[in-house]
């Protein structure tokens, strides 16, 4: 859906993660940690995951992370300068996305080489990418697209495969490239697939996106009136998606508190 680029928007929150406080910097949310969890993550070492959806915040949350939501380019910016100025020193891109490349499956692992945006390539942080993809077996390493809109078709999905190289697509990534360049801050992205690039998006779970991360069942069910035939589809969608969270829950268990960053910024 949307902030996969393709098909984040689902119909069905399937996250069980602790919910934690949401404390608003504009309209870009900050998950902070509850007060009986203890950061054991010095300042100087924290890290500021950027996520689309709600329950994706709900997993990347933790201690020595800052969890920012994607809502305009503009507030996540503000909410990264706080990030910067309180000491965050590096940036990763978190979630699902959708699938380009043809042979990738939901839950399927994409560890970025380089962040495509528009006619930009910008490669990642060569020691933390290699870190994470040796903690994260099977993971592929493949340039991940960045976009400001959905890419929800099958045409759409295999042009934009052929013309960037992309493994796959999401809407936060280009973002945390940009901003990264902008501060001086490594960065990288880990992205799950969501939906394969053989299957097209639903207008109906489209529908559903709020700009805050959530999603609108009243919004999913009026289009699902207007256009019943979608139902099989949105059904394979969160069968699809609930293969994606599982494997975001795995993903974040196996990178630890900081994405595996830990001991790199003194390098």
């Amino acid at each position: 859906m949307a902030h996969t680029g393709s098909s984040e928007a689902l119909a069905l929150d399937y996250s069980t993660a602790p919910s934690y406080a949401l404390a608003s910097t504009g309209r870009a949310a900050v998950l902070a940690a509850p007060p009986h969890v203890k950061a054991t993550t010095p300042l100087n070492r924290s890290v500021i995951a950027l996520v689309g959806l709600a329950f994706e915040a709900r997993i990347a949350s933790g201690p020595g992370v800052i969890v920012i939501c994607r809502n305009s380019e503009r507030t996540i910016a503000a909410s990264i300068d706080q990030a910067v100025r309180q000491g965050c020193r590096g940036i990763i891109s978190f979630g699902v996305a959708g699938g380009l490349a043809p042979h990738l499956r939901p839950g399927n692992w994409v560890v970025a080489s380089s962040i495509v945006d528009a006619q930009d390539s910008r490669p990642t942080d060569s020691a933390w990418s290699q870190k994470i993809l040796a903690m994260i077996p099977d993971a592929e390493h493949k340039p991940i697209a960045g976009v400001d809109y959905a890419v929800a078709t099958t045409e759409a999905k295999r042009r934009m495969h052929v013309e960037t190289g992309a493994a796959t697509v999401d809407m936060e990534s280009h973002l945390v490239a940009r901003l990264a360049s902008k501060h001086g801050l490594s960065f990288t992205a880990v992205r799950v697939v969501i939906d394969p690039a053989h299957r097209a998006i639903p207008d109906a779970a489209l529908a559903g996106m709020r700009p805050d991360g959530g999603t609108s069942i009243t919004a999913v069910i009026r289009e699902l009136i207007a256009g019943p035939s979608q139902l099989s589809g949105l059904l394979r969608l969160a069968y699809d998606g609930y293969a994606a969270r599982r494997a975001l829950l795995r993903i974040r268990r196996l990178l630890g508190p900081d994405f595996g960053q830990l001991g790199l910024s003194e390098a």
